[in-house]
């Protein structure tokens, strides 16, 4: 283990993350709500803790290995959680208990949108930027970035990039030099960020809220300047430019970048997850919308086809946006969406859940088997557009669909004992497992009333589900440290 490399990367990330809290310092001057003390404070105590963890290390120039990047990786969303608690601790409000502030700040770095704040509304202005922007910057990853900064500082990125990146297709780079590739995705991560933003200008929105919610809108993060959320605004123009960009932003991201780059289309219509994708989300709002009609649950038909697609695909993107409360809707539909949100976004999104290519990967093992029962000495490769799938690929997808059931069953019951029922303790588990942030019972609209040993164990959830398991469970086996 390379222990010192380890120690300059982690020191040179905490330098990078300390002027992510120079812009709120500038929104607390700029509205004058009295926390650039607060700010302030947090900024100094993040960079001196990352020039004393770098200057020691300073010239060091060893290559980092893999096992190295999957420590970095966890370290680093690990402190990064501890060091963005801290502007929310110090604040005179919302003023939160250490726990409390940790867990809204790993909320806010995984883009899980689950909070433990009420009268969001009444908040500092610079409070509510802050929110947005760890969700901003968690979504496509602060590693990410690192990586497309960290060789011009001297410092290989590749075990970084394997170790962070979602989905079960990690050593796919869109071009030959992997900095490049991470500039290239934060391209188009910048650039669909401001056109959210401009488009929810235009829709109505001022320009803080526009600003604030196409952070959390290409995140897929969920959080909100308002305890109402997209509710707030009461406004179908503003659902609508909601509705398109949670979509683009549960697509692979790759994707897009061939599509800009080729100036077409054609890739999106191809590509076999993002049609089953796209498929998946018309099913569920067809279903949806066809029940609220048929149960009258909303004023009009428009209002149930409005508020339906915004709910479904909010939640089954697993942004957790919503513009009124899914929990209290009729027969199986609150359970619908949120095991919706298993499935998720395409890989390479932002977007959480076991990814829509496992799940189409999935599917297909299981309808071979069943075919082999018939035909047990046939030949049946599986196939993804058009070619063949290598079986490692099954198998890592296997294994990790069955920890993700050993996860969620181990964590529900560990929040079942800390005194909640159990459709709180098991939405809980599945909102943070899946990024989604918004649950069912006593977690439908916020997190406040979880035991402070609740909320440990929902921060390492949420981390869990942002690192797809393997990474974070990797270091907790003896065969990681050995050698």
């Amino acid at each position: 283990m390379q222990f010192l490399a380890i120690q300059q990367i982690l020191g040179l990330l905490l330098v990078l993350f300390s002027s992510t809290l120079l812009p709120p310092l500038a929104i607390s001057v700029l509205y004058g709500d009295g926390l650039q003390e607060t700010f302030l404070t947090a900024f100094i105590a993040t960079i001196v803790t990352g020039l004393v963890l770098w200057l020691p290390v300073l010239r060091l120039r060893r290559g980092l290995r893999v096992r190295d990047g999957f420590v970095v990786v966890v370290l680093m969303w690990a402190v990064l959680a501890g060091f963005g608690a801290v502007p929310l601790a110090l604040a005179a409000h919302p003023h939160l208990p250490i726990a409390d502030a940790f867990f809204e700040s790993m909320s806010g770095l995984t883009t899980t949108g689950a909070t433990i704040i009420s009268g969001l509304d009444e908040l500092p202005e610079s409070i509510r930027y802050y929110r947005q922007q760890l969700q901003w910057l968690g979504g496509m990853g602060i590693i990410v970035l690192a990586v497309a900064i960290l060789p011009m500082l001297g410092v290989g990125g590749m075990q970084l990039y394997r170790a962070e990146t979602p989905g079960p297709m990690k050593d796919t780079k869109l071009t030959p030099r992997i900095t490049e590739t991470a500039k290239a995705l934060w391209y188009i991560y910048l650039g669909l960020t401001l056109i959210c933003a401009a488009a929810y200008w235009l829709a109505g929105m001022g320009p803080f809220d526009a600003l604030g919610h196409s952070f959390s809108t290409i995140a897929i993060g969920g959080f909100s300047t308002h305890d109402r959320s997209m509710g707030y605004f009461n406004n179908p123009m503003i659902d609508g430019v909601a509705m398109i960009f949670m979509l683009l932003a549960g697509v692979n991201f790759a994707l897009h970048f061939v599509a800009w780059r080729g100036r077409s289309l054609k890739g999106y219509l191809r590509d076999t997850e993002v049609r089953v994708y796209a498929s998946i989300i018309l099913l569920l709002a067809v279903v949806s919308v066809a029940i609220l009609i048929l149960m009258e649950s909303f004023g009009s038909i428009g209002e149930s086809v409005r508020h339906g697609m915004f709910q479904v695909i909010s939640i089954a993107t697993t942004t957790g946006f919503t513009t009124t409360g899914y929990h209290w809707w009729p027969v199986f539909l609150p359970a619908m969406l949120l095991l919706a949100s298993c499935v998720g976004g395409c890989a390479g999104s932002t977007a959480g859940g076991i990814k829509v290519i496992r799940a189409i990967l999935l599917y297909k093992q299981g309808k071979r088997e069943m075919m082999r029962l018939v035909h047990p000495h046939s030949i049946m490769p599986i196939k993804l557009g058009g070619k063949p799938t290598a079986d490692h690929v099954i198998n890592a997808v296997w294994g990790f669909f069955s920890l993700y059931m050993l996860c969620l069953v181990i964590l529900s019951m560990a929040m079942a004992a800390t005194g909640l029922d159990l459709i709180t303790a098991f939405s809980a588990v599945v909102a943070c497992l899946n990024n989604l942030g918004p649950g069912l019972g006593d977690v439908a609209l916020n997190y406040a009333s979880i035991s402070t040993t609740g909320k440990w164990i929902l921060s390492f959830t949420m981390l869990l589900g942002r690192l797809e398991l393997f990474t974070l469970l990797v270091l907790l086996t003896p065969t990681f440290w050995r050698g």
